[in-house]
């Protein structure tokens, strides 16, 4: 603990860095959960970042939307359904956050629902005054990339604070299967 990370900051940062420049540790990291294999590989850098910095490590996982349909027309119970998929997320993060915080790093959890994922992660961020942001991609690439869109990427693009990308082979060298994020890691 104690040591100092340097980042460059790029054109959209520059704002919120003196001489384009940022100082951490980081007093807070976020590291957005959905679950997968790449989430958990980047809350483990995540949980390494806050175990050696001091840092505060915040989960947050994204619940979507569901629209409410008139009584008479809906026969799907979306607000029970909605419910349950937070009671389940909150029973999955508060089990990471006791692994989390066993290791000695001051953890929290926080389930947001919203259609657009990158924008609830951001507005988390904001609310829990993170300095960091650590994310990982899913690898997708091609028709894939283009139809479900970049998360990550929406992130990077409309933060306005580090975002540590985790980058995962894409799913066309993994022959379709999902795989670990590589051992390449960027600063946005």
């Amino acid at each position: 603990m104690g040591g100092s990370l340097r980042v460059e900051v790029g054109e959209s940062h520059k704002s919120c860095a003196r001489e384009n420049l940022i100082m951490l540790p980081p007093k807070v990291i976020v590291s957005p959960i959905d679950f997968s294999v790449h989430a958990d590989d980047a809350l483990k850098t995540a949980a390494d970042l806050a175990s050696r910095f001091g840092s505060e490590l915040c989960l947050v996982h994204v619940v979507p939307a569901l629209p409410r349909l008139p009584f008479g027309v809906s026969i799907f119970k979306e607000a029970d359904y909605e419910q349950a998929l937070h009671a389940d997320a909150e029973k999955k993060l508060a089990q990471l956050v006791d692994e989390i915080s066993q290791g000695g790093i001051t953890a929290k959890y926080e389930v947001g629902t919203a259609n657009d994922t990158a924008m609830e992660i951001l507005r988390v961020a904001e609310h829990h005054h993170a300095d960091l942001i650590v994310i990982a991609t899913h690898g997708m690439t091609g028709w894939r990339q283009l139809a479900f869109g970049s998360v990550t990427e929406k992130v990077v693009r409309l933060g306005k604070l580090p975002v540590l990308v985790l980058r995962a082979k894409p799913e066309s060298e993994a022959g379709g299967e999902s795989v670990a994020p590589d051992s390449t890691a960027s600063v946005k």
